[in-house]
């Protein structure tokens, strides 16, 4: 399904968006772990087209904190490796989460592994 974007009267789009952010991104020129200030940048940016009137889902990955591919070819099991990189998507899902609410932005973490802490069970279907 897509859904086309209005432009308003006041200039402003709106609508509802998937935005996808490789892990990459979420590192800056380290390449590994997190850098605040690009997260805070990337908040700011996604804040500031929610004010304007858009709605927001944000599919982040973990390849900055871990690469399962890269295991699984050198003999680790697949699904271990996966909710490795699962737990990796989650850190940064939290560090975003973290600079939207700073932005004064409300934000819900979802998850397929079950981390009732940090996280809502995601459910198809709902």
């Amino acid at each position: 399904m897509t859904t086309k974007a209005q432009k308003s009267d006041d200039g402003k789009v709106r609508g509802r968006f998937l935005l996808k952010l490789s892990g990459e991104a979420f590192a800056g020129g380290g390449g590994l772990g997190v850098d605040p200030d690009v997260v805070h940048k990337i908040a700011r940016e996604i804040a500031a087209v929610v004010r304007d009137g858009a709605e927001i889902a944000v599919v982040i990955g973990g390849g900055n904190f871990f690469r399962g591919a890269e295991l699984q070819q050198r003999g680790m099991d697949r699904a271990r490796s996966d909710y490795m990189g699962m737990l990796g998507t989650v850190m940064n899902c939290l560090a975003l989460q973290d600079f939207l609410e700073k932005e004064g932005i409300d934000s819900r973490v979802q998850t397929a592994i079950t981390m009732g802490q940090v996280a809502e069970p995601y459910i198809p279907l709902r």
